[in-house]
């Protein structure tokens, strides 16, 4: 029997494409996930373990679905294995029912980590250079040099720190984080 296994990273991503893919392989159940492939607690994979028997298949569309890094791959495939199962990855050829396949599997393994490592690389490159620039990610500043002044001239004239956190349209903690005690007077 095909068990298919189907994840995506985040809630608002579909399932829909790998759904398909793996009911035109054959898979009789499939078994999803929207988590992280690095969580190793993973529910649908737990399940999809689970009903595997001596013989059956765990079929993913791509490899990097059932795992992130080499060693959790060849850590989920050798459990596989373990019990008699194979594991069959569609769109990257791979059948561990194969000696050339097993082979396959843990070259391809290494070049999903690789690719993994080298979009980190990139993505840190990236933020790094934007910094240079003067760029800075994440959300937009709340308190602005403007409100931070008024902020500490309201709190210096008595003002509660409730009503001018309320005036600034901000929480109180957003106020003390950017008017510590210290800073106030």
């Amino acid at each position: 029997m095909k068990i298919g296994y189907a994840r995506v990273s985040t809630k608002d991503q579909d399932l829909s494409l790998q759904r398909k893919a793996l009911s035109e392989a054959g898979c009789t159940k499939i078994y999803e996930d929207k988590a992280s492939g690095t969580q190793s607690n993973r529910e649908g994979l737990k399940l999809a373990f689970e009903v595997l028997r001596d013989g059956d298949t765990l079929v993913v569309l791509k490899l990097d679905r059932l795992g992130r890094s080499a060693r959790s791959l060849i850590t989920l495939v050798n459990e596989l294995e373990q019990q008699d199962c194979h594991f069959v990855s569609l769109t990257d050829n791979i059948d561990t029912s194969t000696t050339a396949g097993r082979f396959f599997f843990h070259v391809m393994a290494s070049l999903a980590q690789m690719e993994r490592e080298l979009i980190v690389e990139r993505t840190k490159a990236g933020l790094e250079t934007a910094r240079q620039r003067g760029k800075v990610g994440g959300r937009k500043r709340r308190m602005t040099d403007s409100k931070i002044e008024a902020a500490r001239k309201l709190l210096t004239d008595g003002i509660p720190p409730k009503e001018v956190a309320d005036n600034l349209g901000v929480s109180v903690p957003t106020l003390y984080r950017w008017l510590p005690a210290s800073l106030r007077n």
